[in-house]
């Protein structure tokens, strides 16, 4: 095995071509430089696996070796091919574990498989010689959770943990994230809110109309479901006319859409109507990342990247505590003003 070549504020201050000084500062969060290269010097420092005392000492309080001898393998499991949460929460794992020398690998479960032909497919899968594996969100069909929260190895969920389930789990807030979203625009003097978004396919949707609801109810206007567009897609094929009705009926003064592939289509809609945006209407959309075919999107930035830097920790964490409770964590992400939303205007 290679030795492992120990990292140095030199070693990040040569590679960037920066003084020791300015290195030490950036890891310090001391001022006198860009973020930009503040984030530069901390992700050369990740890269390089360099730890700073404070960091050392944490990881040494949760019984993780900063510095491992043996190389651990570990598994991200998702039925959704391509989908763009399953490749953030990847390369968080990879930028976290790569610190390490650990390895995390991407391993596709069939979709079209029946339930009682499971526990072979994950035995012939190997998936028990890994030293961990991450379940990612959305698994189609919903009948690889069980066989997968059972399995005698640790295991992290990247979502909502199903009642009674004993697992880890860490996921991006997306309560908080709905909540927000409802206060700017409230704050914006928008009363006429409407949300969109399929909330019965997975946990999370659920959680994003129920913060919306809460946050409407606190600031004073109770949610009728009615004018809203959350029926199950699937059962709707129609949806989409629907959607353009129930917008053309209500008037919306502000929209949150709750589901990253149908904020596109809300705003193809908001366009065939003449609606401007944001003159006519205000525009939220729950947003993996930014796509280059839209305007820049008022959003919550959802920490997907980061959840997945969290949850290689907290894997790293439950190795070295197999006994101590299972725990929930959610991060929360910040909130991105953009150009599809504006203050109410007197008329509407």
């Amino acid at each position: 095995m290679p030795i492992r070549k120990q990292a140095t504020l030199r070693t990040i201050a040569a590679e960037l071509g920066l003084t020791v000084q300015t290195v030490s500062k950036a890891l310090k969060g001391k001022p006198g430089m860009s973020e930009a290269t503040r984030q530069l010097v901390v992700q050369t420092a990740v890269k390089q696996g360099y730890y700073t005392k404070e960091q050392i000492r944490s990881l040494r309080f949760e019984h993780i070796a900063p510095y491992p001898n043996e190389r651990l393998r570990f598994l991200l499991v998702q039925t959704k091919e391509g989908a763009v949460y399953n490749r953030l929460l990847l390369q968080g794992l990879h930028d976290r574990f790569a610190s390490f020398g650990h390895r995390i690998e991407l391993l596709p479960l069939p979709r079209n498989i029946k339930t009682e032909d499971m526990p072979g497919w994950i035995e012939d899968s190997g998936i028990a010689y890994s030293d961990g594996i991450f379940i990612s969100p959305g698994l189609t069909p919903k009948a690889w959770e069980p066989h997968l929260f059972g399995l005698p190895l640790p295991r992290i969920l990247l979502s909502f943990p199903p009642n009674g389930v004993k697992i880890d789990s860490v996921i991006w807030d997306v309560y908080e994230a709905a909540f927000q979203s409802v206060a700017y625009l409230r704050s914006l003097g928008h009363e006429r809110i409407m949300y969109v978004g399929d909330v019965h396919l997975h946990p999370g949707f659920i959680l994003r109309w129920q913060a919306f609801c809460h946050a409407m109810s606190l600031f004073g206007a109770e949610a009728e479901p009615s004018a809203h567009s959350i029926s199950e897609r699937n059962a709707h094929p129609k949806w989409r006319e629907e959607l353009r009705q129930l917008m053309v009926r209500h008037s919306p003064t502000a929209i949150v859409c709750g589901v990253d592939n149908e904020v596109s289509i809300v705003y193809g809609i908001c366009c065939e109507l003449g609606w401007r945006v944001p003159g006519d209407v205000s525009l939220v959309g729950f947003l993996n990342e930014q796509p280059d075919t839209l305007p820049l999107f008022t959003r919550p930035l959802l920490p997907i990247r980061q959840t997945g830097y969290r949850a290689a920790d907290r894997m790293l964490w439950r190795i070295a505590n197999p006994t101590l409770p299972y725990e929930h964590i959610r991060i929360q992400g910040d909130f991105c003003v953009g150009q599809t939303t504006a203050a109410r205007q007197p008329y509407q």
